[in-house]
């Protein structure tokens, strides 16, 4: 990747057409930015994150942008998984003339402190309004308690995720003992605590035999870790660990020789999970996400091809397509590219993409996308019909729900905008 001043790289996406249209002859771009790790120990997550991005951006921009003619103009900011640095990369896509913000690769720590500079800069500069759209930060407070006019989730929240994994073990009656282990940010022990209060509501059996939080990003070795967790007894750990510190204490696990059920909200959809658990040959790993390799779906077939084609890599995750996709499309509602007329189409909006109708419901602009909860399995010819990541495993179904079953109240009491 191209990296210029400050860390900051820009990439123009698709040719200029003839526009003409009033509002298209107006400007010939829109600018867009992305904002997530590019360095680091989750840099693999954040380029994967990005080419679902770009992929998008570029499709929307071949097939003639938006309003008749405007290309989206997209700007890459590497923010080192850092909160601050997420300022510093928020403000120079300001300062560059961005709209629309795509990111939540970062962790709701950095999310929820560039929805908190995006509220107050535009309550000061309402005519230089940005938007920030998460496609992956599924902290519940960020839609909840802490919810904004100005923030957009695509990804389904945490308690979502875990309603849905909930109702999967609730039928599994080997799960006995569960152990927690998890990273220590805000999402970390929100995933801890939603595990222990929907599990315990749902299985009065179950024992909860430990607890444990570690720094994101910096265990290198896990085996103090699951020595703890051995001597528990436990048979299924819930952790929301992703990227490298899942794979690490998977591997870790089975060096000690445990066989464990890994319970986590996204591991299937991000880089080298299933790879661990191929290497590992021990423990069961469930996760839950919008959709997995093994579906076989005639709508997205021909995206993760093109993806494929374009990349060399596989497609992993509709709702990071679909963030650019529906902000299109309410741009194309609203006639506009102002963002406080692009957040007024969003809300509500009902938008027909590769996985199905999605919502975004307007109370707290949570959108509800269908979720299906699977674990990783030696391929099998049938029901797994192959493997992935150069592995000869793959993901078996156990449940598909959909989006507004899984819809839950809301705390959010959103403050709106003139004119809103």
């Amino acid at each position: 990747m191209r990296k210029a001043i400050a860390g900051i790289s820009i990439a123009v996406l698709g040719a200029f057409s003839a526009l003409t249209s009033p509002i298209a002859s107006a400007q010939e771009t829109l600018k867009v930015a992305f904002i997530d790790p590019l360095s680091g120990p989750f840099a693999d997550v954040g380029e994967l994150m990005l080419s679902h991005i770009r992929f998008a951006v570029e499709d929307i921009n071949a097939k003639g942008g938006v309003l008749n003619g405007v290309k989206l103009d997209l700007m890459t900011l590497d923010n080192k998984l850092s909160a601050q640095e997420s300022l510093t990369a928020l403000q120079a896509a300001i300062d560059a003339g961005a709209r629309v913000v795509f990111t939540g690769g970062s962790g709701s720590s950095a999310v929820g402190a560039m929805v908190e500079a995006a509220n107050k800069h535009n309550d000061r500069n309402p005519d230089k309004a940005i938007l920030i759209v998460n496609h992956s930060s599924i902290d519940p407070d960020l839609t909840g308690k802490n919810c904004s006019f100005w923030h957009f989730t695509t990804e389904a929240s945490t308690a979502m995720k875990m309603k849905a994994l909930t109702s999967f073990m609730k039928e599994k009656q080997d799960i006995k003992k569960v152990y927690l282990l998890n990273q220590d940010y805000a999402h970390g022990r929100v995933w801890a605590k939603l595990g222990k209060e929907m599990l315990a509501g749902a299985r009065s059996d179950v024992q909860f035999v430990g607890e444990d939080f570690h720094p994101i990003g910096k265990v290198k070795d896990f085996s103090p870790y699951v020595a703890k967790i051995k001597a528990t007894g436990a048979d299924t750990i819930i952790t929301g660990n992703w990227g490298g510190d899942l794979n690490l204490f998977i591997k870790a696990a089975a060096d000690a020789g445990m066989n464990l059920r890994y319970v986590n909200h996204s591991a299937g959809a991000l880089p080298g999970s299933v790879f661990a658990v191929s290497q590992a040959k021990l423990g069961q790993l469930t996760w839950v996400g919008e959709w997995h390799q093994n579906v076989d779906s005639p709508k997205v077939a021909p995206i993760a091809a093109a993806y494929k084609q374009r990349f060399n890599k596989p497609f992993l995750a509709p709702r990071m397509d679909l963030t650019p996709r529906i902000v299109a499309a309410a741009i194309n509602k609203a006639n506009s590219t102002s963002p406080l007329k692009i957040a007024l189409a969003l809300e509500g909006m009902t938008y027909p993409s590769i996985i199905g109708d999605v919502t975004m419901r307007k109370d707290d602009h949570q959108l509800l996308l269908p979720q299906t909860v699977s674990t990783v399995v030696p391929a099998d010819g049938k029901t797994v019909k192959f493997g992935v990541e150069g592995t000869n495993y793959g993901f078996r179904t156990e449940a598909v729900l959909d989006g507004k079953d899984l819809a839950l109240p809301t705390e959010c009491k959103m403050r709106r905008p003139a004119g809103a």
